[in-house]
């Protein structure tokens, strides 16, 4: 009874609008991501190599220790590299991609937002009228005393 009873808690947790909208978004994301990696990568670093002198991003490296030939002409030890221009790579992607995604959040926020129309307010109600004075309520009974006579 208890499997049955985890699989029901499992399937109301997994079946929740808010889980299956995350999954979808990570789905997506990782769709996008690629698309604006390829974008990147195939377009605008090489265009940006280009500009620069030809220089391919990917290989900029600074060799701390030189690799170590023997007699033969084989390589016995590799070399030691530092690869700056893989980080300068996955630095761009990450800036390009985070621009993108804020663009299009922006955008939708601004499709699902309505501008909201300003309505001028609406004027202040009059203020009550003040509570009359002992002498005014003894006056208005006066008067209408002798309205009443005549």
């Amino acid at each position: 009874m208890a499997k049955s009873s985890f699989l029901q808690d499992f399937k109301a947790f997994a079946m929740k609008g808010n889980v299956v909208d995350m999954a979808v978004g990570v789905i997506i994301g990782g769709a996008f991501g690629k698309i604006v990696t390829a974008l990147v990568n195939d377009i605008i670093m090489p265009t940006v190599g280009l500009l620069i002198g030809g220089i391919n991003f990917k290989d900029l490296k600074l060799t701390l220790s030189p690799e170590v030939l023997d007699a033969a002409g084989e390589v016995e030890k590799a070399a030691v590299t530092l690869n700056y221009g893989n980080f300068l790579q996955q630095t761009f992607d990450f800036i390009i991609i985070a621009f993108s995604i804020f663009v299009v959040i922006r955008l939708i926020t601004k499709l699902t937002t309505k501008k909201k129309v300003e309505e001028p307010a609406p004027a202040p109600a009059p203020a009550p009228a003040p509570e009359p004075s002992a002498e005014e309520k003894l006056l208005t009974e006066i008067r209408d005393l002798l309205k009443e006579k005549k």
